[in-house]
């Protein structure tokens, strides 16, 4: 498994690019997909050390992926952070309870991206 490989999954290409772009900054290498079947299957693929997921995705969000990692034995203990631009009193406990290891809210920090990461993967190429 390669350090520092993040799988993330956002449906907003806009927001997919700066993702890119600010984690192989930072020396991670990504795998991205814009819906959350997808990145079920790329989880498995990849073996990714983190997930960096959108809650709200058409079709199979943010939630709905997550239920589908944790019950794959070879998804299950990837973390996986939510990523959502829902910012409201109470939304970070009720991710946190719904089995995320992890929260951020949009516009991202760029700065606690890293940290973040960071804290979950090592250093790249450690």
């Amino acid at each position: 498994m390669t350090r520092g490989r993040i799988l993330v999954v956002e449906d907003n290409e806009v927001n997919l690019k700066l993702f890119r772009d600010v984690l192989g900054a930072a020396g991670f290498e990504t795998v991205e997909s814009t819906t959350g079947a997808r990145a079920v299957e790329l989880a498995a693929e990849h073996e990714p050390d983190l997930v960096i997921m959108d809650v709200r995705m058409p079709q199979v969000d943010g939630v709905a992926a997550l239920a589908l990692l944790r019950a794959d034995d070879r998804t299950a203990s990837i973390p996986v952070l939510a990523v959502t631009a829902q910012a409201m009193q109470g939304d970070r406990e009720r991710f946190l309870a719904a089995g995320f290891d992890g929260y951020l809210s949009k516009p991202l920090d760029i700065r606690r991206l890293v940290e973040v990461v960071r804290r979950h993967c090592g250093a790249p190429g450690a």
